[in-house]
């Protein structure tokens, strides 16, 4: 149950009397203009943030810098295809206009809130009809109806909070944090999918080359088969020869195949991801692999910090630091000050005139006495927000530590085993031309050719398996690291 104490200008005077009215206003307009708050002095919460990454070097501790610029970072693979891609994504994909509409719904709170700073002016006009009961049953009808009266009225009013202890400043600087980690919400959700679209991307375009392979290879098995038949036909190998050849020539028939349906799946996501419909979109082969990016050996913290879902999360800490000012200002009283006039009148005819003037204006201080624990409770439960606010920005900073330390490690094996594949696969194509000589020498079996032939395709696949993971790996470590790292990183070279 709650009970509020409300004064208003007359009973005030007669209260307190000339001298406790003037005391009243000094310290009214002593309060507003030193209004204080009453949520806790803001600090960012502490992280791990100089401690140095394991698999790179450079790294030194910095803060939240996710204004600084990150520029078109997709660029860096050097595809013009790609580049027109991610243009169309930013403007036409579904997921960044929900977390664009969400910002504008943000923004538009922030203005309510900062419109609750001003006084607000209210106009009324109407005109009611009323009805007293003249106490006599035996009235006549004429006579019951002139109890009826109408009444014009026309109002003019203005009505002030005045903010004494920062309520509502405290709530303005929740809603502008909360647009703040709103627009950090729409860059990392157009980063993400961003990352998402050159990431299929490329992978489709390995994909490609895997079909050139394929297709390479097919030829090279359909020749092999012919010259196996003709063998055989010769009498100098037998049909297990021409078998051999023709179940390896349906096998990597059966591969080729199954790129399709691969190739498609890359190709509609792309299509979803522009706002497109899968019908409506497709991309023609071609006949290069973007380059892979160089890692710089060394590279400042700031890049970390500028991650859009970090700057969200600590955002979300500060809007949840001003709501526990908005929740312990329920303690004291609300001022408000306001001043109405208008006319009011029975006739229409003389409705605004000088007689029929009226006015009124004063203070008003309400104040709830009790409430059962509802406004302790209310703090409490801002209080254990914030905690919770808290432990999310660390745990998000965690989690980019963690990404970025994957991704690193990640392309640091690839390098190192990229290497080694490369010279397994020309070990490979060495051991495939020497058996090749040998088996138009008829010095060995065709057999002993299908199984180098396997070996030698099997390690091709790899390599580009392996360019693919490398290329994936490479968008993960940018969009860890916030989107690239302002010019430091160049195409590598052929």
């Amino acid at each position: 149950m709650s009970q509020r104490l409300l004064f208003s200008d007359p009973s005030l005077m007669r209260l307190l009397g000339a001298r406790g009215s003037r005391l009243l206003a000094a310290s009214l307009c002593a309060a507003m203009l030193s209004a204080c708050t009453l949520s806790p002095d803001y600090q960012r919460p502490e992280t791990h943030a100089e401690v140095p990454f394991k698999h790179a070097e450079g790294w030194t501790q910095a803060t939240p810098a996710d204004a600084l610029a990150r520029g078109a970072w997709w660029e860096l693979y050097g595809d013009a295809r790609l580049n027109a891609l991610v243009e169309e994504l930013n403007a036409g994909n579904q997921t960044v206009r929900q977390s664009e509409a969400q910002y504008r719904q943000a923004q538009a709170l922030v203005r309510s809130s900062r419109a609750s700073l001003f006084p607000s002016l209210n106009l009324t006009a109407g005109k009611n009809r009323s009805s007293q009961g003249t106490g006599s049953s035996s009235s006549s009808l004429s006579n019951s109806s002139s109890g009826i009266r109408d009444t014009y009225n026309a109002q003019l009013g203005v009505s002030w909070e005045i903010d004494l202890w920062g309520k509502l400043r405290e709530g303005l600087n929740a809603n502008e944090a909360s647009a703040e980690a709103s627009f950090a919400t729409l860059a990392s959700i157009r980063l993400s999918q961003q990352s998402e679209l050159v990431q299929n991307y490329l992978q489709l375009r390995v994909i490609d080359e895997q079909k050139r392979l394929l297709e390479k290879t097919l030829a090279a098995y359909q020749r092999s088969l012919k010259m196996t038949q003709n063998q055989y036909q010769a009498g100098v190998s037998g049909k297990d020869a021409v078998a051999q050849a023709q179940t390896q020539l349906k096998s990597t028939e059966a591969d080729l195949v199954d790129l399709v349906w691969q190739r498609a799946q890359y190709e509609n996501a792309i299509a979803v991801l522009l706002g497109r419909l899968p019908a409506e979109f497709s991309l023609a082969a071609s006949d290069d692999i973007p380059a892979l990016p160089q890692i710089p050996l060394s590279l400042p913290s700031q890049l970390l910090e500028r991650r859009p879902d970090i700057a969200a999360a600590e955002r979300n800490v500060m809007a949840a630091n001003a709501n526990i000012g908005v929740a312990r200002a329920a303690y004291f009283p609300d001022l408000s000050l306001s001043m109405s006039g208008g006319y009011s009148s029975s006739s229409f005819s003389d409705w605004i005139s000088l007689p029929n003037r009226f006015w009124s204006v004063g203070p008003s201080l309400a104040m709830t006495l009790f409430d059962a624990g509802k406004r302790s409770a209310e703090v409490d439960r801002t209080v254990a927000a914030y905690d919770q606010t808290v432990a999310q920005y660390r745990q998000t900073v965690l989690d980019g530590f963690r990404e970025v330390e994957n991704y690193l490690v990640q392309l640091k094996v690839y390098a190192d085993e990229a290497q080694v594949r490369q010279e397994a696969l020309e070990s490979a194509r060495e051991s495939l031309r020497l058996t090749e000589n040998q088996y138009k020498a008829g010095l060995i079996g065709y057999l002993d050719v299908v199984n180098v032939q396997t070996t030698a395709l099997s390690n091709e696949r790899s390599v580009l398996n392996l360019l693919q993971g490398r290329l994936v790996a490479s968008v993960q470590l940018i969009a860890a690291l916030g989107g690239g790292w302002d010019g430091q990183m160049a195409p590598a070279e052929d």
